[in-house]
């Protein structure tokens, strides 16, 4: 008796759920498994860069001929970030950016001229491989950041003060036109990213049958000791050319280390562009960038950061020895904020850029540069 009535309740408890499940058209998912999100999403975010700028050296003259210290009120980036899916598998992301529209040349009227004006900075769908690789992995096309400048740059956080050493010398961009793989290495060991680009950055056309490939690959040497967590060894290499035979090549090591209450790096850079394949020899730069940004815990945060470049390298000219050293010196208020992605921050800072060795001609070289700033940042 106790059995026929303990199968009778096991038969009714599966009867129960069986039509608990199907009553809304589906079974229900076995306890623990969570299934992704498919659901089309769409938001809608800034950035902006806003600072006043007071320059010290070198002067210049206004209309009537005195001389004047140049300052003004700026706006170096203002982004209208529009990202989302189209299931857990595709995303994407569309950013506009201003610029100030210049015309030159004869016979040209345009009443935007010297205005600010939009332009597309990234724009690129995204394949997800969460599924089946390590989360953060991933395939994307179209306008997109590159594998150094974006990486550096989510390290440093001072791109609104301005752009990262290889980017401020005009050796690499931080968007371009291509495609490129991202896959992140199992346990956080690293991750590489490896890309095809015209090589003409975002703010042009391809302008040959040439393509540059770049490539970086980062390694967390052990991601399991707390205080070594944040310590990452990275290189990169971007391979491309100005014309056919023409070499355009850059290279960078660096060595970064990321933790509560500071962040640091330093890197080397070597690069080599010969810009006509009639030309006897390459243009050979090289240089190195180190920086430090130690904080506390309340939002107060110091910006160090020494630049030094020498680029004419190797090429056996009276400017082969000229050195351009810059200095940056700065304190920062990070505002308080309660989620991820949402920052604003107030920085005060000096900068010096100085042009040493340059021979005796000194036909390269430039007057020195002094210049004082407040520059804000507004992201969300």
């Amino acid at each position: 008796m106790k059995n026929r009535l303990r199968n009778l309740i096991t038969a009714g408890a599966v009867a129960g759920l069986f039509a608990a499940g199907t009553a809304g058209g589906q079974i229900t998912p076995a306890e623990g498994y969570t299934p992704p999100d498919d659901t089309p999403k769409v938001s809608v975010g800034g950035t902006i860069f806003a600072d006043y700028t007071y320059l010290d050296a070198p002067t210049a003259k206004d209309a009537d001929g005195g001389v004047i210290h140049p300052n003004s009120f700026n706006l170096a980036r203002a982004y209208i970030n529009i990202t989302g899916q189209i299931s857990h598998w595709v995303s994407f992301r569309i950013t506009p950016d201003i610029t100030r529209q210049t015309i030159s040349g004869t016979g040209v009227t345009l009443n935007t001229n010297n205005n600010l004006v939009y332009r597309l900075k990234y724009a690129y769908g995204q394949i997800n491989f969460d599924d089946f690789a390590p989360k953060g992995s991933w395939l994307r096309l179209g306008t997109q950041q590159t594998p150094w400048v974006d990486f550096e740059e989510g390290i440093y956080r001072y791109r609104f003060q301005g752009t990262i050493f290889a980017d401020r010398e005009g050796f690499l961009s931080s968007s371009d036109f291509g495609v490129s793989i991202h896959w992140n290495f199992p346990l956080s060991y690293g991750d590489v990213h490896v890309g095809v680009y015209n090589g003409e950055t975002y703010t042009g056309a391809e302008a040959n049958d040439q393509k540059a490939f770049q490539a970086r690959l980062t390694v967390r040497p052990a991601p399991g000791v707390a205080v070594l967590r944040g310590v990452r060894l990275t290189g990169f290499y971007d391979g491309d050319h100005h014309e056919k035979d023409s070499e355009r090549k850059r290279y960078i090591a660096a060595l970064t280390f990321e933790h509560p209450y500071v962040h640091a790096g330093v890197n080397y850079l070597d690069t080599k562009d010969r810009t006509s394949r009639t030309k006897a020899f390459s243009t050979h730069a090289a240089g190195w960038s180190a920086w430090v940004t130690p904080r506390t815990p309340f939002g107060l945060e110091a910006l160090l950061r020494y630049d030094e470049l020498k680029p004419n390298k190797d090429n056996n000219t009276v400017d082969a020895n000229g050195k351009k050293k810059r200095f940056i010196g700065g304190l920062a208020y990070w505002l308080p904020v309660t989620k991820a992605g949402i920052a604003a921050a107030l920085l005060a800072d000096y900068e010096n850029v100085k042009y040493e060795d340059f021979g005796p001609s000194n036909v390269n070289r430039k007057p020195e540069e002094k210049r004082y700033a407040l520059h804000t940042l507004f992201n969300f």
